[in-house]
């Protein structure tokens, strides 16, 4: 599992990118039909994969679970006190 493929989300922050990316997408079918609403794809695809590509690059992570190494070890585990 890469650091791009690893869940940093959690499960309400998930919920909240679907709904979002849903209205944003049926403002540009049934709404006003600008092309603003496709930008709904983006939150639609980060929340349904639960893992979010700027959230990677930063390091940052919302999800309970502890990302592992491949060999099981916790990152950063050694400047934990």
């Amino acid at each position: 599992m890469t650091a791009f493929s690893a869940r940093n989300e959690r499960f309400g922050g998930r919920a909240v990118l679907i709904v979002t990316g849903l209205v944003l997408l049926g403002s540009a079918l049934f709404g006003p039909k600008t092309p603003w609403g496709y930008i709904g794809i983006l939150p639609l695809a980060t929340g349904a994969l639960g893992t979010c590509p700027l959230y990677a690059l930063l390091g940052i992570s919302t999800c309970a679970v502890e990302p592992r190494r491949a060999d099981g070890s916790v990152p950063d585990a050694d400047h934990r006190s």
